[in-house]
């Protein structure tokens, strides 16, 4: 008697992964790209989940996945932005990939050394809640006598030309303020953009643009109502917060004083030194933002200078003292 014994083979059949179509690139706003693409027709799911793999190339090289078939991304244009995408493919929990389809945006036209360079912004609250903006820059070396420079910023999705230019001795226009902006002073890490292009009938000027963190142009406001006064040998000083939406905590100090002797104490919105009463000082202040709300960014100007106590012959100590 034979006996047959069938042994019983499960064979998986493994699919292709198959690359997105129809992949594009579009600028939807200054220095903004909407990249977009299609899953595959042709792809066989099987209770498969999908996900996409972004890498971004230049100007600024970045990976990241999505679920969804679209994507933003803020980047300097003027030198170009290319990027591709593939298909992830999670089937029984074995990752698998497509091949890349890649995309390109050419740089934005013009001639060389005919943008603007050095370029350089800082923003001021100025009342709360209204925030000013001042940017200057070198016209290119490659740019006529005759060029005419032209600067856009965009905050979200707002954007606006500026309004009031100032020119250096050809007429060429190297600085731009904005008196009001839609730039919300409360905000942490939001970008600004910067897009400066220009004309001429001698060349075609190429554009420019760059983008700063709303935080780290921030000129900060000098610290208000300073008063300082000196009773027996303690020196007194105390201020009010510059005008801002941050909390007093958040600020952090840097004192200019000439004739100091030795010793301090320190509050958040005052501080106490002991000092030679027959010495005379003179005493400047300015603040910044701190780490503790979010990051620095630019320290304010100098208060104006504050004299206490009385005339002395004695030699200066000169001290900056931060805290």
């Amino acid at each position: 008697r034979v006996a047959l014994s069938f042994k019983l083979m499960w064979v998986r059949i493994v699919h292709a992964v198959l690359p997105p179509v129809n992949f594009t690139l579009t600028v939807s706003a200054l220095a903004q790209v909407l990249l977009q693409w299609e899953p595959n027709p042709a792809q066989e799911q099987n209770n498969s989940t999908i996900r996409y793999d972004v890498k971004i190339l230049s100007p600024e090289p970045e990976e990241y996945d999505t679920r969804r078939t679209h994507s933003v991304r803020t980047a300097a244009l003027h030198n170009g932005f290319s990027a591709r995408v593939r298909t992830l493919l999670l089937q029984e929990g074995i990752p698998r990939s497509s091949n890349w389809v890649e995309g390109n945006l050419p740089p934005l036209p013009g001639a060389t050394e005919t943008s603007v360079t050095n370029l350089s912004c800082v923003t001021h609250v100025t009342i709360p809640g209204n925030v000013s903006l001042r940017c200057t820059w070198l016209p290119g070396q490659g740019a006529p006598e005759d060029t005419k420079y032209f600067l856009f910023y965009r905050y979200e999705t707002h954007t606006e030309e500026c309004p009031t230019y100032t020119k250096d001795k050809w007429s060429r226009n190297t600085e731009c303020r904005f008196a009001s902006t839609q730039i919300k002073p409360d905000e942490i890490d939001n970008l600004v953009v910067i897009h400066i292009n220009g004309s001429s009938r001698h060349a075609a000027i190429k554009p420019f643009q760059q983008l700063f963190n709303q935080n780290a142009i921030e000129k900060v406001n000098i610290p208000r109502n300073i008063s300082i006064s000196l009773e027996q040998n303690d020196l007194l000083a105390t201020w009010e917060k510059p005008i801002s939406p941050f909390h007093e905590e958040c600020f952090e100090h840097e004192f200019y004083l000439i004739n100091l002797k030795s010793g301090n104490q320190i509050s958040s919105s005052s501080f106490q030194l002991w000092v030679d009463a027959s010495s005379r000082y003179s005493i400047r202040i300015r603040a910044n933002l701190n780490h503790i709300c979010r990051a620095p960014g630019v320290w304010s100007d100098w208060s104006d200078t504050i004299y206490v106590g009385e005339n002395s012959h004695s030699n200066e100590i000169l001290t900056i003292f931060k805290f």
